[in-house]
């Protein structure tokens, strides 16, 4: 199957992409993690989508992986940067991982993040997600600072990787 990477429509469902935010991190939650994706409700979701550019990939007309784009954020100081482009939320659902999707999502946000004039693209994760952070890892990603979000029972690693061809903006 080939899912299809594409923006959020207003026409997608708020609810369907809450669900499968749930579905995806739920085995880290498993391990011991709470993430906001775990519990978010779909008027948070709907905030986050508000707050940057959401990319879906959809089968079928279902959505089954997702990623919020965010050109800047304030939320650390490495996100604030000029040149800073942010990833929230990567998920792919359960029944569609180890099928490149994810790459494929990585792929389009660091086209986007070049095209807004972005230089580098950053994200985090759990401190103690270490199949995670050897999957952005081999996705050219590097580490570069630490964070701790209110309300988490975990430390979080920031990754950013530099996009060749970046304009400075």
């Amino acid at each position: 199957m080939a899912a299809n990477i594409r923006a959020w429509s207003p026409e997608d469902s708020v609810a369907e992409l809450t669900d499968l935010l749930h579905a995806a991190y739920a085995p880290l939650a498993a391990r011991g993690l709470n993430l906001v994706g775990l519990t978010q409700t779909d008027e948070m979701t709907a905030r986050r989508i508000a707050r940057g550019e959401c990319m879906v990939a959809a089968d079928s007309g279902h959505i089954v992986g997702t990623l919020l784009f965010v050109r800047r954020s304030q939320d650390t100081e490495w996100y604030r940067r000029p040149d800073v482009g942010v990833v929230f939320q990567l998920a792919v659902h359960p029944d569609y991982q180890h099928q490149g999707i994810g790459s494929r999502l990585i792929a389009a946000v660091e086209r986007r993040a070049r095209a807004t004039g972005c230089t580098e693209l950053a994200l985090d994760t759990a401190d103690s997600a270490s199949h995670l952070i050897a999957w952005y890892g081999r996705h050219g990603f590097r580490r570069v600072g630490r964070l701790q979000w209110p309300g988490r029972g975990h430390r979080s690693v920031i990754l950013s990787k530099r996009l060749a061809g970046g304009r400075r903006g």
